[in-house]
């Protein structure tokens, strides 16, 4: 990359934490590509490399009780050196909003206490502190 697309790139990554619901936790990929997971509990998924900016809603699947995978779902994909700056940060800024609200749309209610959880958090429709809370009913 030239030093114009090092700018360009260190703008791009500015903006994505910016964009995303705080906390934002950066990670480096094996690959060379960064990924950014947005909001606590996590609802965005930014994957980010020298040519593509890949924006998902975060998911994921319960593969024994103990293990929780991440799967993020794409919302859309910019190829980001081809876009113009405006058009690309109005996009990307799109994406990321459209992945939050998408995401936040899969919350549910804890029967217990009423506020708001993720699904892969819930169990019998209970979140964690409030099922660690249950009365004990003796017979």
């Amino acid at each position: 990359m030239d030093p114009t697309d090092d700018e360009r790139l260190e703008q791009v990554i500015a903006f994505i934490g910016s964009q995303l619901p705080a906390p934002v936790e950066q990670q480096d990929a094996s690959d060379g590509s960064m990924i950014f997971i947005g909001g606590s509990p996590a609802e965005v998924v930014v994957h980010l490399d020298e040519s593509t900016v890949v924006v998902s809603e975060y998911a994921g699947v319960w593969e024994s009780p103990e293990r929780f995978v991440v799967k993020p779902r794409r919302v859309g994909l910019l190829k980001w050196q081809r876009l113009p700056e405006t058009p690309l940060m109005n996009a990307l800024g799109a994406l990321i909003k459209g992945a939050r609200d998408m995401r936040l749309a899969h919350f549910r209610p804890c029967a217990v206490c009423g506020q708001s959880n993720p699904p892969e958090l819930l169990v019998a429709d209970t979140c964690p502190s409030c099922g660690q809370h249950r009365p004990t009913v003796v017979h």
